[in-house]
């Protein structure tokens, strides 16, 4: 158990901390290209939607031959979106390496297949604690990462910065030989109860399976959107880039405690009533933060509680997808719910893009996020927490 939480809880480190900090390239890449701030967030926008996309099939992959081959997949691909991010000269090969190879890469290293492995090696009675710290691992990550690649960029330039991130991605790789499932090697596939098409239909027909799906969307829409453009929102405002580094790691380190926290109390409380709170309490923070007097310190106070409200939907959506459904299909139905989180962030970062470019400002894009919080948190509310009823498969006489 402590070797699967450990190499799954680096590998989120490394493969989130990065992306977390991708905000950080939008002025100096936009300004040297010559490009609108609406074509680097078109980009970062595919690759939430490849990560999407793909995450439902690596998640099938994970659930079929387990997560090891999926996880090495994941961090080639990775550093060569890097590569050819930091190479890209037009805004369609950018949105090829930056949006869809490493949306792609996202999809094989974080959180849908990392959870699959947890949630079939985990016993249920730790499940939703052992998801809570993978998930503050992956905000450690942002934490740790963020202010390396402020220094990175500022040492080394934008394209440089992104090439030694592309040899440090690669780390991964001897990190995934801790996720090895003996069930899964030749011969030992585990017993399937369920198809693949059947497990499907029974999660899209329960209401509370499309209730957290909706939820989720809106999780990746307030977080992509504050994720990718807060750091240029602040320099419009008159900001230094420092405030943003830092604020960006405060998110992270914050959020370490609130994933954390959010993994452990869903052993305990509702969860469907967790994420009702974490929804309602950004669209709270949301709104504060826009009508207090903008300062360096607002900004700290903002992300330290925003940070703790940040990726802690995480472990409570996936530990219930887990007690609705049952593990067998785990990672495949929790990239469907992740899924809708990226449809969410596609919408997000890239709207800020759009309506900053019409408009020059990003005002109605916080108004959108602060409604769908309270959306987001009105749709949790009816959600079923118990098992699933499934008929009992009938039995055959021995020796039929």
């Amino acid at each position: 158990m402590a070797q699967v939480l450990l190499c799954g809880a680096a590998i989120v480190t490394l493969s989130m901390g990065i992306r977390h900090g991708f905000g950080l390239w939008l002025l100096p890449i936009t300004q040297e290209q010559g490009w609108t701030r609406q074509t680097f967030a078109l980009a970062i926008a595919v690759q939430n939607l490849s990560w999407g996309i793909f995450g439902i099939f690596a998640g099938m992959l994970a659930d079929r031959f387990g997560a090891f081959r999926v996880i090495i997949g994941g961090a080639m691909l990775y550093a060569l979106g890097l590569v050819g991010m930091a190479l890209s000269t037009t805004g369609l090969m950018f949105t090829l390496t930056a949006g869809i190879l490493i949306g792609a890469a996202q999809a094989g290293t974080t959180y849908a297949v990392i959870y699959g492995v947890i949630g079939r090696n985990i016993p249920a009675e730790k499940r939703s604690w052992a998801m809570g710290v993978a998930a503050a691992a992956g905000s450690f990550g942002q934490f740790l990462m963020v202010p390396v690649e402020g220094f990175l960029i500022s040492g080394l330039g934008w394209k440089e910065a992104l090439l030694v991130l592309s040899a440090a991605v690669l780390l991964i790789a001897p990190l995934a030989f801790g996720l090895r499932e003996t069930r899964f090697g030749p011969g030992q596939a585990p017993p399937r109860e369920q198809t693949i098409f059947q497990a499907l239909k029974e999660a899209f027909k329960y209401p509370s399976f499309q209730l957290l799906m909706a939820g989720y969307f809106v999780c990746g829409f307030q977080v992509v959107f504050i994720g990718v453009h807060m750091p240029s929102y602040l320099r419009d405002k008159g900001l230094s880039p420092e405030v943003a580094s830092y604020a960006l790691a405060l998110i992270g380190l914050f959020n370490v405690f609130g994933t954390y926290a959010a993994g452990a109390l869903g052993q305990r409380l509702s969860k469907k009533n967790i994420l009702a709170f974490i929804y309602l309490a950004r669209a709270v923070v949301i709104a504060v933060f826009l009508a207090a007097p903008l300062s360096p310190l607002s900004v700290y106070i903002f992300a330290s509680v925003m940070g703790l409200l940040w990726l802690s939907t995480i472990p409570p959506t996936n530990a219930v997808v887990a007690q609705i459904f049952g593990i067998q299909h785990l990672s495949m139905l929790s990239g469907f719910v992740f899924f809708s989180h990226q449809i969410g962030s596609f919408l997000g970062v890239w709207l800020g893009g759009y309506l900053y470019d019409r408009t020059g400002s990003y005002d109605i894009v916080w108004y959108i996020a602060i409604a769908l919080g309270v959306f987001a948190a009105l749709v949790n509310l009816p959600v079923r927490e118990s098992a699933i009823q499934r008929p009992r498969p009938a039995t055959l006489p021995q020796g039929a």
